[in-house]
Parts: C-alpha cells; structure tokens; sequence
C-alpha cells in the first residue's frame, strides 16, 4: 500500500520520488514497477 512520505526509486533511469497524496495504484517508470526504499527485500 502506498503511503505518504513514501520514496520509490526507478532501477532503470534512477528516477526518485516521495509520495505527498496517496491515492493508490502501483507507481511506475520505465514500464516496470518502482520500488520502494529504505524496506528490506
């Protein structure tokens, strides 16, 4: 679930955002799903 404050990161381009309105969906750059830092994997 997608959270305010989150940071996501594009592994091709190295785009980065942070998540300031929630409104769900996966985010996405690149064609493929951003991932999500500062988690474990």
């Amino acid at each position: 679930m997608i959270e305010k404050g989150q940071v996501y990161k594009c592994e091709i381009c190295g785009n980065v955002v942070e998540v300031i309105a929630a409104g769900g969906g996966t985010l996405v750059c690149c064609g493929a799903p951003m991932e999500l830092q500062g988690e474990e994997k």
